[in-house]
This record gives structure tokens, sequence and C-alpha cells, in this order.
């Protein structure tokens, strides 16, 4: 009895979610979807993104903590809201709190880098640092809940969130009906299950996938009944969820199609391809689906694919690795290690070598003790760059010709 009023209570309609578009109307911005013809010819697939990145605070959790807040009685709102979060749930729930006159805060890990503790107190959160993991912090949110009488707004595992994530599909369906396939990130289930339960009653033949992060496949495990290893340091923090919400699993249990995993290289790639092609900037967590059409081309070639980019807040000296590795593996950066007796002129000889095949060098390090070569060798390593990969193989193979070893220092 008590589990069927629980799921009742719980229940996610199309009506509670054109009900959260017409309550936030006007306090988010209505994004673009708008059809990427370079991306659409690099996967096979046609692909329209939608660029939720460019919310206010760059991510869609506006929709549901907006959604979530209004749905509240004047009592419960002048008393004010929690959450626990170092994200963008954080950012998005201090914003709206503060433009609805609702004291806002934000508890978040003593360990959260200083400028997203910054970024939610700029839109009008109080931050509270406590504990060295997140779910310490959120058992300190929780208490604090009971003690002074605020209430908690999770940034997933709510149905009123879901709805308001869920507004996601409703303007994409709006604006390209004729979609087949939606392929959506998945941390803790909430946009997913708002925008599955959305795109399900407008049209129920399409197709739904979710996107995990590889190193963290909660909800992957959760519906697939696996036991994959959970952990790690992933790009995608946004979506590096170890426990998936109980309303969520059992929404996309019903809905979800299938879900598949992406490598960290996949998820920068996305990034780095977004920003060259698209010029716009997303995080890791928002670029999961286009990481997927990278990752399964052979699963989506041919199908008419929406893919919300979620979010696009991402530190800039991560962002500028990101574009740096991406050069590396695409052969337009590389650093090569080569074998050199240490005399004057063998570094020059090398040099003049690089010169005629036009690669420009941008630095060189020696080492000539921590070495296993005979006291009279060294090793150079030298990072160059170069027009692309068969400029730098015609480069080593002339370097090997005349007698250098030469190894090329690989990324992960």
């Amino acid at each position: 009895m008590t589990e069927t009023v629980e799921t009742v209570a719980e229940q996610l309609t199309i009506e509670d979610v054109r009900a959260a578009a017409a309550r936030i109307k006007g306090a988010v911005v209505r994004t673009d979807c708008d059809y990427s013809r370079t991306l659409s010819e690099i996967t096979g697939a046609e692909v329209w993104l939608k660029f939720e990145n460019l919310q206010f605070t760059a991510a869609y959790k506006e929709r549901g903590a907006l959604n979530a807040m209004l749905l509240m009685p004047e009592e419960q709102r002048k008393r004010g809201v929690i959450a626990a979060s170092a994200g963008n749930h954080a950012q998005g729930l201090s914003y709206h709190g503060s433009q609805l006159g609702v004291p806002v805060t934000i508890v978040m890990p003593r360990t959260t880098p200083t400028v997203k503790v910054m970024q939610t107190e700029a839109v009008g959160g109080t931050v509270v640092l406590e504990g060295e993991t997140f779910d310490e912090a959120y058992a300190h949110a929780r208490s604090m809940e009971r003690q002074l009488g605020l209430t908690f707004v999770h940034p997933f595992d709510d149905p009123h969130v879901a709805a308001g994530q869920g507004t996601v599909a409703l303007e994409m369906l709006e604006d390209v009906p004729d979609l087949d396939m939606l392929v959506i990130p998945i941390g803790g289930g909430g946009l997913a299950s708002g925008m599955g339960v959305a795109a399900r009653a407008i049209k129920p033949d399409i197709a739904l996938i979710g996107v995990e992060a590889e190193l963290y496949p909660s909800m992957y495990n959760r519906l697939k009944h696996n036991e994959l290893v959970c952990g790690g340091d992933t790009l995608a923090e946004g979506i590096a969820v170890k426990e998936p919400g109980a309303f969520t699993s059992r929404t996309l249990r019903r809905l979800i199609d299938d879900i598949v995993l992406v490598n960290e290289g996949s998820l920068e790639r996305a990034v780095s391809l977004l920003l060259q092609i698209e010029k716009t900037v997303v995080e890791g967590a928002g670029a999961a689906g286009l990481a997927a059409l990278l990752a399964h081309p052979g699963r989506f070639k041919g199908r008419k694919i929406g893919i919300p980019l979620t979010g696009g807040n991402i530190d800039t000296r991560l962002l500028a690795n990101v574009l740096l590795r991406d050069l590396a593996r695409s052969g337009r950066l590389a650093r090569l290690r080569l074998v050199l007796q240490d005399r004057p002129g063998a570094l020059f000889s090398v040099i003049r070598e690089f010169d005629r095949h036009n690669v420009n060098i941008l630095e060189i390090y020696h080492q000539r003790i921590f070495t296993h070569l005979p006291a009279k060798g060294l090793t150079a390593d030298i990072e160059c760059e170069a027009r692309d990969r068969e400029q730098l193989d015609a480069l080593v193979s002339t370097l090997r010709e005349k007698g250098y070893s030469v190894t090329s220092v690989e990324l992960n």
C-alpha cells in the first residue's frame, strides 16, 4: 500500500511538464535548437543541438530549480531553501532564488574549488562549506534542513525538478517535430526522466538513449543489473553520480531504450569539436550526447537526433588542456623523443630536419643524467607543431632513415 501511494505521488506526466513550461516561461532562456551540418557529416547522423549552455547560469538546471520553488507555498519560500551541490544546481537555485526573494543556502564540500563558491555567491546563494566529500556535505544539508525548517531541493530525485527539466524536450520537439531520437546525458537521471516523459507523450515511437561517463555507470548498473565500478577523475563531473535517484530510476526503467557509456577520449573530442565547429563552450557532461555519437557511430548513423548541450561551466585551464590534447591526438601537436650523442652540433643536425619539413618547434627538453643511456648519450624531447599527421609522419621517417632513434610520447 505504501509503495502504491508513493508511486502515485511521484508520478510525472506530460501535464506536469507543460505546466512547468508555462510556470517558468520568460524567466529562463528559450534556447535555440539548431542543425549542425558539419557534425552531421562527421557522425553520419542528422544532428540537432539544443544550446542549454546559453542559459544565464550556463546550464539547464535553472529550469527544474525554478519550477520547484514556484510550486512551494509562500510560507515555505520565505523560510528558504537548501541544497547540497558544487555545480550547476547550486547556481540555478541561487540565481532564481534571488530573483524570487527566496533565501538559498548551498552546502558544498570543503574541497570545492574557490571559483565555484564565488560563482554561486555571485548569483545570490549563501555557501556553507562542510565535509570532505559530497556525501558529507549532503548529510549536513539535510541536518540543516531539519534544524532550520528549510526546504531541501534535490538536484535530480524530485518530480517537480524533473518536470522543469522536461521542458527542454518540449521545446526541442516544438522546433523540430520530426526528431526520431533524443540522446540525453544521465547523472542522477532528472533531465532524462523529465525529457523522457515529455517526449514519449508527444511522440510515442521516439527513441530515447541515455549517456553516462564510462567511469560513472551508475544508472547503467541500476537498470541493467550490472556491477561496474563507479569512480575516477572524469571530465564529465556534472554526471559523475555514484547513486542515481530512486524516483528517476523507476521512471527511466519504463522509458529509456538504452544507456551507452563514453570514455574520456570521446568526451574530450566532443568538447573540442563543439568549440571548433559550433563556436560554443560546453563542459564535459554537456558534451556527453555528442560523445556518444562519436564513440558509437554505427548505433546512430542515419537517425535524426536531438542532443541537449546541457551546460557550459568548464574551468578555462581545463578547457585549454582539452583543446591541446585534441590537437595532439589529431597529429598537429607532438612530443618526439630522440636519442642523441652528447657532442657539439648533434641537436643542430636534428633541428635542420625539422626546418626542412617545415615543422615548428615549440619546446626542447634535454635529459643527460636520469637516463639508461651511456654517459655520452642523452635524450631530447622536442615538442612540435605540424600541419597534419602526414607532415609529422614524414619528418619521423626522415629522422629514422638518418639513423636516429625516435619515439612519440603518446597520450592516454
